[in-house]
């Protein structure tokens, strides 16, 4: 399945969708280019989770902990050079909790990742317009069904 999103708000939007329907343990594989609209995306989604705090990307903290009708983990992994570092966080310990995760870069960690997961990818498409996005969801485990759910 998948999305063409011409602005933030629209992104935003799906985020939103996917925050009043996602569920405890969920894991959110988020990949694109730098500027493809990854941390509007979790904004959204925190949105739809009832998190009033704002949303910042955890570049140089590796996860961001919010509170709303589920806890959610952001992480950013752009800057982990070695599997082993995010490791040393408790990176099992969040992913494997009650909380939904979201890991902004998943492609770089993958090794770590479970195969229950929806990954989403955004990119960008010039070709259309400086502000076009292809959103696409990939997930093998029935729990994500609630995709097929998503109207914009």
């Amino acid at each position: 399945m998948e999305f063409i999103v011409t602005t933030v708000e629209e992104t935003n939007k799906i985020g939103e969708l996917i925050g009043a329907l996602v569920n405890s343990g969920d894991i959110i594989c988020l990949i694109g280019d730098l500027g493809t609209g990854k941390t509007h995306l979790t904004k959204g989604i925190a949105k739809g989770l009832d998190i009033k705090d704002h949303i910042t990307s955890p570049t140089f903290t590796i996860v961001n902990e919010y509170t709303g009708r589920l806890k959610l983990y952001h992480f950013d992994v752009y800057r982990v050079n070695d599997p082993d570092e995010i490791a040393a966080i408790g990176f099992d310990e969040y992913i494997f909790s009650d909380g939904v995760s979201i890991i902004e870069w998943a492609n770089y960690i993958e090794e770590l990742i479970p195969p229950n997961n929806l990954t989403i990818t955004i990119d960008k498409l010039p070709e259309l317009g400086v502000n076009y996005r292809k959103i696409n969801f990939k997930y093998c485990d029935k729990r994500y069904d609630y995709i097929k759910e998503l109207k914009l």
